[in-house]
């Protein structure tokens, strides 16, 4: 099979497509055919040795991917050969065929495509156990969006908007606020243009907001910080703007908290939680509330091109790889 391979750590550049051994499923997992996986920030840390799991080489990065079931392992008893699913993977995504575990491998719904699929999981998911089991957010309390236009943002304002909240989108440019605004965000703020924590504050007439989704960290994180009510909740998902330090103190005086939200790890230590998300989420997309947006798509070939369109900021939703 082709795949793309890391062989030594490193960024996108020291990546080849080469002719690899397909996996075998182990016990408890599939093998898929893929036709579409998602490039994920997390992929381009992940072949800098800089992830928090460090594969043997040489390996195929990819940390999602959709496709038809070749084959089950023993013990597999959800999917035959010749379903369509999209799964999580500890990494192998960029390549013909890549296994899976069956507990984080999902049907796919009815009208989804490939290249949809391929970039569901992750982003939709990761936001979900964020905003559900981390935030708590309740109908009715306001959430700042924070880079509300990418891959796992855009997800938040739907989720926002699907669990009764008022969402305010927060991007660098009108371009990216329209999207956002498209996806259901009922307030805007360009925090390039304005100053965030001014802006915010107007909006809620002074209260500040409840929750805070930030996946950008960096600069951003002061104000959005400042933005937060009494009570309120920053959620950590990551730091594309770089990794900030939090002054306890602030946290102190009203009431507030921060609280990070991994995917990889509420995976281990939270499945049950994990497969309520994933039902949660495939429903909200049958009821027309998910409206994934694919942005860009690349050839096998060119998955440093597409991890070059993260590391640049220049990518809006989702970015797939179309595999077969």
């Amino acid at each position: 099979m082709r795949a793309v391979i890391c062989r030594a750590w490193g960024g996108p550049e020291s990546l080849t497509l080469e002719d690899a051994p397909a996996p075998t499923p182990g016990p408890g997992e599939v093998l898929i055919g893929v036709k579409a996986a998602a490039v994920n920030y997390a992929d381009t840390i992940l072949i800098e040795g800089r992830y928090q799991t460090r594969p043997a080489f040489p390996f195929a990065p990819g940390l999602e991917a959709a496709g038809v079931v070749l084959e089950c392992g023993a013990e597999v008893r959800r999917f035959r050969p010749g379903d369509r699913v999209m799964a999580l993977l500890d990494h192998g995504g960029f390549a013909e065929q890549a296994t899976a575990r069956e507990a984080e491998t999902f049907a796919i719904p009815a009208g989804m495509d490939f290249e949809t699929a391929g970039g569901f999981a992750i982003a939709y998911l990761s936001s979900h156990v964020a905003i559900r089991w981390q935030a708590k957010l309740e109908p009715g309390e306001t959430m700042l969006v924070l880079g509300s236009s990418g891959g796992v943002g855009l997800t938040a304002v739907e989720i926002g908007k699907a669990l009764g909240a008022t969402v305010i989108a927060g991007a660098s440019s009108a371009e990216k606020l329209a999207i956002a605004e498209s996806r259901g965000a009922d307030r805007l703020v360009n925090y390039v243009a304005e100053s965030l924590k001014e802006r915010v504050m107007a909006l809620t007439e002074g209260r500040g907001v409840e929750v805070c989704y930030d996946p950008v960290g960096g600069e951003l994180f002061d104000a959005a910080l400042s933005s937060l009510g009494w009570g309120g909740r920053i959620l950590l998902i990551g730091f594309v703007g770089g990794i900030q330090q939090i002054p306890a103190n602030r946290l102190l005086v009203k009431h507030r908290a921060a609280l990070g939200s991994s995917l990889r790890y509420f995976r281990q230590r939270a499945p049950d939680k994990l497969s309520r998300s994933a039902d949660e989420l495939i429903a909200w997309y049958g009821a027309g509330k998910l409206r994934p947006l694919v942005s860009k798509r690349f050839p096998l070939s060119a998955v440093p091109a597409a991890m070059a369109e993260l590391l640049q900021r220049r990518a809006t939703g989702r970015v797939i790889i179309v595999v077969a």
